[in-house]
C-alpha cells in the first residue's frame, strides 16, 4: 500500500529536485559551451586556411578584400546583430551585472551567438587580426543565458559560468577557465562558485574529448638561467605593460567617442571608418610579408617550437593591425592577437639578451602584453603557462604579469573589458527613445 507523501516530504522532494535541476543546467550547459567553442576553433582554422589560399593567388587582393570585408561585417553587425561587435567579453560582463531580462537578452542571446560565430569567421576570412577566444566567451554566456530561462534566479551565475567555460574550452585549458572568473567577476559568488567550476570542468572535458590533450602553443621546457637572464623579466613587464595599456586606452577612447570633428566623422560614418580600418590592416599585412593576418597563432607556435625569432617588425605591425580591427566595429576577439603581439615584442627584447633562451623571453613578452591589456595578471600567467605546458617559467611569468599590470595602470586606469562593459550597461539601461545605436568597439 502506498502512503501519501506528507507536506514535509513533498517540500523536501521539490527542493532536492530543484537543486539537481540547477546542477544539470550548469553541467549540460558546460558541455554545450565546450562543443560550441571547439566547433568555432575548427571553423576558424578553415577560414584562415581559405584566406591563405587567397594570398597564394594574389597577396595584393587584400587591398580590396579586407576593406570591403570590414565594411560588410560592420554593416551586418549594425543591422542584424547589434551588440555582437568586438570581442564579446564586455557584453558578457555587462549582462551579468544587469537585472532586467530584456536588457540582458540584448547582449547575450541565441541570435547574437549565431551572429557572433558567423561574423567572427567572416572577419578571419577577410584577413582581420582578430581571435575567436573572446567570441567563445559571449557565445558561452549566450548558451547559458538561454538555458537560464529554466532557472532565472541563477542567471548571473549562469552567465559567468558560460563565459568561464568559453575560456576553458577555447584554449583547451580548464584551469585558465577557473581563473578567467577573475576577469569576469573580480570575485567568486559563494552560492554558485561550485556550480560555475562544474560548468568549466564540463566544458574543458568536452574540449579534451573532441580535440585531445594538447598544449595550445605546444610544449616547451625552456627557462631562464640564474643571473642576467632575469633582467628580461622587468624589461618585458614594463614594455608589455606600456604597449598593452596604450592599446587599451586607444580602444576605450574610440569606443566612447571623440569630441572633435574626427570623432564626429567616425560616429557619423561608421561603415566608411570600418573600410578605412580594413585598408590599414591590409597595408600592415603587405608590409609584414603576410604574417600579421588572423589570430597569429601559427606564427607564434612555429617560433616557439623551432626557437626562431619572429620578424623584427612583427610585434609592432601586429599591434597596429589588431588596434585597427578592434576599433573598426567588427566582431572578433583580442586574446590570440594580443599573445601574438607580446611574442613579437618579446622576440625584439630577446635580441638584447644574447645568451638567454629566445622562447623564454617570448613567453615573458606574451604574458606582459596580455596582462597589460586585460589587467588580470593571474589569468594572464595561468593561461600562458597552460598553453605552453611550461611550469618552469611560472615564477618569472608571475613577476612579469604583475609588473605589466602596474605599468599598464599608469596609462589606462581600468582594464579594457570592464571599461567597455560600462558602455554596454549604460546603453542597455537607457529609456528606449534615447537608446542610440551602439558605438563601442
Amino acid at each position: 500500500m502506498l502512503w501519501p507523501l506528507s507536506t514535509r516530504h513533498k517540500r523536501l522532494f521539490r527542493l532536492t529536485s530543484a537543486r539537481w535541476q540547477r546542477r544539470a543546467i550548469f553541467v549540460l550547459g558546460g558541455i554545450g559551451v565546450g562543443a560550441a567553442a571547439v566547433a568555432l576553433a575548427q571553423l576558424a582554422d578553415l577560414a584562415q586556411h581559405a584566406f591563405a589560399l587567397l594570398l597564394a593567388q594574389s597577396r595584393y587582393a587584400v587591398l580590396a578584400v579586407t576593406p570591403l570585408g570590414f565594411m560588410l561585417s560592420a554593416y551586418l553587425t549594425t543591422r542584424l546583430f547589434p551588440n555582437a561587435q568586438g570581442s564579446g567579453i564586455p557584453q558578457a560582463i555587462a549582462a551579468r551585472h544587469l537585472t532586467d531580462q530584456t536588457a540582458r537578452e540584448s547582449l547575450v542571446s541565441t541570435r547574437i551567438a549565431i551572429g557572433k560565430v558567423i561574423l567572427t569567421l567572416f572577419g578571419l576570412l577577410c584577413g582581420g587580426s582578430v581571435g575567436r577566444e573572446g567570441p567563445s566567451v559571449q557565445v558561452g554566456a549566450s548558451i547559458m543565458f538561454a538555458l537560464g530561462r529554466v532557472s532565472p534566479r541563477r542567471q548571473p551565475g549562469l552567465i559567468l559560468a558560460g563565459a568561464a567555460a568559453g575560456v576553458a574550452a577555447a584554449f583547451n585549458t580548464p584551469l585558465a577557465g577557473v581563473f578567467g572568473i577573475e576577469e569576469m567577476s573580480r570575485a567568486f559568488e559563494t552560492r554558485t562558485s561550485s556550480l560555475i567550476i562544474a560548468a568549466v570542468i564540463a566544458a574543458g572535458l568536452t574540449s579534451l574529448a573532441l580535440m585531445g590533450n594538447y598544449a595550445y602553443f605546444g610544449s616547451s621546457a625552456m627557462s631562464l638561467a640564474p643571473g642576467a637572464d632575469w633582467l628580461a623579466v622587468p624589461v618585458c613587464g614594463v614594455v608589455g605593460g606600456l604597449a598593452g595599456g596604450l592599446f587599451s586606452r586607444i580602444v576605450i577612447v574610440m569606443a566612447r567617442g571623440l569630441a572633435h570633428p574626427f570623432g564626429r566623422a567616425v560616429k557619423g560614418h561608421p561603415l566608411w571608418f570600418a573600410l578605412a580600418c580594413g585598408l590599414a590592416v591590409a597595408i600592415c599585412g603587405i608590409v609584414s610579408g603576410d604574417t600579421i593576418y588572423g589570430t597569429g597563432y601559427q606564427q607564434v607556435k612555429t617560433a616557439l617550437e623551432q626557437g626562431a625569432p619572429l620578424p623584427q617588425d612583427f610585434g609592432i605591425l601586429k599591434l597596429l593591425a589588431t588596434t585597427f580591427a578592434a576599433i573598426s566595429g567588427i566582431p572578433g576577439g583580442i586574446f590570440s592577437p594580443s599573445l601574438a603581439v607580446g611574442a613579437g615584442l618579446g622576440s625584439n627584447i630577446a635580441s638584447f639578451f644574447h645568451d638567454a633562451p629566445l622562447g623564454a623571453i617570448m613567453l615573458l613578452g606574451m604574458v606582459s602584453y596580455f596582462a597589460g591589456v586585460v589587467q588580470a595578471p593571474i589569468t594572464a600567467f595561468v593561461i600562458v603557462t597552460e598553453m605552453t605546458d611550461n611550469h618552469a617559467m611560472v615564477v618569472p611569468l608571475m613577476a612579469a604579469a604583475l609588473i605589466a599590470h602596474a605599468t599598464s595602470r599608469m596609462i589606462c586606469e581600468e582594464g579594457i573589458y570592464h571599461a567597455l562593459a560600462k558602455g554596454f550597461i549604460e546603453r542597455a539601461t537607457r529609456p528606449p527613445e534615447t537608446n542610440a545605436a551602439p558605438t563601442s568597439r
